[in-house]
């Protein structure tokens, strides 16, 4: 047994363990002058500093905030080759067709992606999960996508289970683009050959699906989702991102983890999600980067939804590196409060995983947690364009 006590913390600042719904995410604890038992990378007591029992080590803070370690339960970080040309010709006001049509768009990424050996998707994706570490993710989800075809894409997946020697990840199997010829065979495979191997290799633990007009259909979306189910996988969806065609419905009467992006979500999408389990997802970063239309993170709060952030880290529409910055872009974008937002960037985030072992600072949680740069826990929303975290704890150890 190993244990030490944390002390010196001039404020610790978490949300209850579990998903937390609309106005319970603004419902945080804070404990000043407090102190954290860490005993085996599990949390064994947590308090106030002059109350703390007596443990084998300590290890003084120095007067800082300290928030649980946050989870960035939306990425892509596997892939190959760069969209910097497409960058300047959107700015420039090329039309994404255009681009597409040019050779680059999402279909560069699939070809450079596909032509990656599981060692180069490694090495490439390494610098950006070290880099979301560094801005406070100590869990990280990772999403295939890029490979279309099969053997791609399971090259993708075995590169994020190489990852996860090295860092915390969780690995999802995403079903990103048709084909542009083929499309009823590809769904087939899919369903039939894809994802039985890729649940039979303990490759992913969830079955992800792109929901739009420009992608998959609903009814596509359904047999996909129902061959995830057979083989012991959850499910998640991107959906609502440019068009709301019923995708974020079917996730919800299907007991889907989460549905992420929502950005053009209106009532009755808003309405499902906060009558049913599943986590809404919001991905300010594209906000950002693409201009679209804020998610309606307020209004999905409001209605009593849980709501999780994430990065959605990606070559094409959200280059964001940081799970700091998506937490203080979700207040400035999506009108969340501070508490809020670091609700849906730990607890929430975790449910959006399947996950109940992290997130918030109680005993028995993973002790995965962050110390800012100083005593006030609302530098993590706050501060944009610099790092306010000094240190990021995995399991109570310093990383």
């Amino acid at each position: 047994m190993t244990e030490t006590l944390f002390t010196g913390i001039a404020q610790l600042v978490t949300p209850p363990p579990g998903p937390q719904r609309g106005a319970a995410m603004r419902e945080l604890m804070v404990i000043q002058n407090a102190a954290l038992l860490v005993r085996d990378g599990l949390i064994a007591w947590v308090g106030s500093e002059n109350e703390a029992p007596t443990a084998s080590a300590k290890h003084g803070l120095g007067g800082v905030a300290v928030v649980p370690g946050l989870i960035d339960p939306h990425t892509h970080a596997v892939w190959a080759g760069d969209r910097l040309g497409d960058f300047e010709a959107r700015v420039a006001g090329v039309p994404y067709e255009t681009i597409l049509a040019t050779g680059g768009g999402i279909r560069s990424s699939i070809a450079a992606t596909a032509a990656a050996t599981v060692e180069e998707l490694v090495a490439l994706a390494r610098p950006r999960l070290e880099a979301l570490h560094r801005s406070g993710a100590t869990t990280v989800e990772v999403k295939s996508g890029y490979g279309l075809d099969f053997a791609a894409e399971l090259r993708m997946l075995r590169a994020v289970r190489e990852l996860g020697r090295e860092f915390a990840v969780i690995p999802t199997l995403l079903i990103h683009v048709p084909p542009t010829e083929g499309r009823e065979a590809y769904v087939r495979g899919v369903c039939e050959t894809l994802i039985p191997e890729a649940a039979a290799e303990g490759l992913a633990t969830a079955v992800d699906v792109f929901c739009e007009a420009e992608s998959f259909s609903v009814e596509e979306t359904r047999k996909i989702f129902e061959a995830a189910q057979a083989h012991g996988l959850k499910l998640k969806l991107h959906a609502d991102q440019f068009h709301a065609i019923g995708g974020t419905e079917l996730a919800c009467r299907m007991g889907a983890l989460s549905v992420d992006h929502l950005e053009a979500s209106g009532g009755a999408q808003i309405a499902a999600l906060a009558a049913s389990k599943t986590v809404a997802t919001i991905l300010p970063g594209v906000t950002l980067h693409l201009g679209l239309p804020a998610a309606p993170g307020r209004a999905l709060i409001d209605a009593g939804a849980a709501l999780a952030l994430g990065t959605d880290l990606n070559p094409g529409s959200s280059p964001l590196f940081s799970a700091q910055l998506a937490l203080a872009l979700a207040v400035r974008l999506n009108g969340l409060t501070p508490a809020e937002a670091l609700t849906a960037a730990t607890v929430n985030a975790a449910a959006a995983l399947g996950l109940t072992d992290r997130g918030s600072l109680s005993v028995g949680q993973r002790a995965d947690f962050l110390t800012l740069n100083g005593p006030d826990w609302r530098d993590l929303p706050y501060t944009l364009g610099a790092n306010p975290l000094r240190d990021v704890f995995v399991g109570g150890v310093k990383r």
